[in-house]
């Protein structure tokens, strides 16, 4: 084999032996025998065709080729230190990326002014990239398309890793001066109200008539949009009932009301038990130790307002929020929010 070829070792020993201009000093350096570092220099001196170290009475002096590598080798063993060293913590304000999330067209509406705030203050060089959930259940973040999922997602693949952001319940919204604003609701008054279904698929019905149901009540579905946002739209100029999402347990309703709020939307409770909406974010182990990745999982946790020790996503499952799924979901699962009532 040819001894030239590269041997890291070699050029971290040629550094100190041409830093000390000694032998002794050299293995004490780096931490070895002087026998050992002797036949180091030697296998040095064959490599290179040249002595490096001479004697010059009680010392030794550099050749002229040794001095013209000094420089050099002390640069490359300073490189592959670099290269090695384990990655220091990012500066937000010095990132230069764009981060690709996948999220329904309403979480993307409730955090991206939030996140896009936090960006603009911390991180000015960072750029979102928000991806709607058409690719819910692909590879995306194995492939690296997507770096972030956000939501409620029926499908993870087995190596990614996920951690749960609020869990939701599911209030009903509508316009200023609707008769749902006045009086109590009662589980026959919201029936008798014409609402809007979400469903990418066309599904006029969903969990929201399950539990109607049990009650003998039936509403009606007068219209089904594929978008969360424009079923809001939708509601803030008619008397349709829609569906929004808000935080199970006191405290600010968050930036889900706050949405509603901008299209001037009253936020009812709906007298019926539903189950929860847990959602949460979901990314490649290949982002474990990315610096840039870890501050924007933070960011995104400021903005839902969840601390940074939640733990993985629970394996349990709870009743599916879509009629199209036939399978129950994990209660932590990412990407397109799917609210009670609404098919997916």
């Amino acid at each position: 084999m040819d001894e030239r070829i590269v041997d890291a070792n070699l050029v971290v020993a040629l550094d100190a032996l041409l830093a000390e201009h000694s032998v002794t000093r050299a293995a004490q350096r780096l931490r070895t025998s002087p026998a050992a570092m002797s036949r180091t220099l030697s296998r040095l001196r064959r490599l290179l065709d040249d002595p490096l170290l001479v004697r010059a009475g009680q010392r030794m002096v550099p050749t002229p080729r040794a001095d013209a590598l000094r420089d050099e080798a002390a640069a490359v063993v300073r490189r592959c230190g670099a290269l090695l060293a384990p990655d220091v913590a990012v500066d937000p304000a010095t990132l230069r990326r764009t981060f690709t999330v996948q999220a329904a067209d309403i979480l993307a509406a409730a955090l991206g002014p939030g996140l896009l705030e936090v960006t603009g203050t911390e991180a000015p060089g960072v750029s979102l990239r928000f991806r709607s959930e058409e690719v819910e259940g692909g590879p995306a973040l194995r492939d690296g398309r997507t770096d972030l999922e956000v939501g409620s997602l029926d499908r993870l693949d087995p190596e990614i890793h996920s951690e749960p952001l609020a869990t939701l319940r599911m209030t009903a919204g509508v316009r200023a001066g609707h008769s749902l604003t006045m009086g109590e609701v009662t589980p026959a008054r919201f029936a008798s109200a014409h609402h809007i279904s979400v469903s990418r698929r066309g599904r006029f019905t969903g969990p929201i008539d399950v539990a109607l149901a049990e009650q003998n009540l039936h509403r009606r579905v007068v219209t089904v949009l594929p978008s969360h946002v424009a079923a809001m739209a939708v509601a803030a100029r008619t008397d349709l009932v829609c569906l929004i999402p808000t935080p199970s347990e006191g405290g600010s309703r968050g930036p889900f009301a706050a949405l509603a709020s901008d299209f001037g939307l009253h936020l009812i409770e709906i007298p019926l038990s539903l189950p929860a909406v847990v959602i949460g974010m979901a990314w490649h182990p290949r982002h474990d130790a990315d610096g840039g990745h870890e501050w924007m999982r933070s960011a995104v946790r400021r903005v839902l307002q969840v601390p940074a020790t939640a733990g993985p996503c629970p394996p349990s499952p709870v009743a599916s929020t879509s009629e199209d799924d036939a399978a129950p979901v994990r209660k932590c699962e990412l990407g397109a929010i799917r609210p009670a009532g609404h098919a997916r």
